[in-house]
């Protein structure tokens, strides 16, 4: 059974690129994607300062854990994603719009007031249902 995206319209819309809820009858490999930040392999911040490079960076890396998990994105049932400024929520979707396709995985998104390093601006962990192939 494939990934569906539950929209009720008696709740409001999204505001943003995400569904209301999302489910899946399990069967496959279940992926817990740690609280990913902005870093090279060195663990360098990259994208000080922008919080569209530290999404995209972010995303690009989330992507390379499912791929070696055998899965891809569109298995990403849900995501919470820490913030150090709601400001940046227009400008994270804007990222998320490229990475993310229907049906939109859930999502939670929390103003924090620090990440582990100053420079971030972002964190985003997932759990993941990479269906049996």
């Amino acid at each position: 059974m494939p990934k569906e995206e539950l929209r009720n319209r008696k709740l409001n819309a999204p505001l943003g690129v995400f569904s209301q809820a999302t489910k899946i009858e399990a069967s496959g490999t279940l992926v817990f994607i740690s609280g990913l930040t902005s870093r090279d392999p060195d663990g360098n911040v990259i994208g000080v300062g922008d919080v569209r490079k530290q999404t995209e960076t972010i995303l690009e890396n989330m992507q390379t854990l499912l791929q070696d998990a055998g899965g891809s994105l569109d298995d990403v049932m849900k995501v919470t994603v820490f913030i150090r400024n709601m400001k940046d929520f227009d400008a994270i979707h804007e990222v998320r719009r490229r990475y993310f396709k229907p049906p939109l995985p859930a999502s939670t998104m929390v103003e924090v007031s620090m990440l582990v390093s100053p420079e971030l601006l972002i964190e985003i962990e997932a759990f993941a249902v990479i269906p049996n192939r």
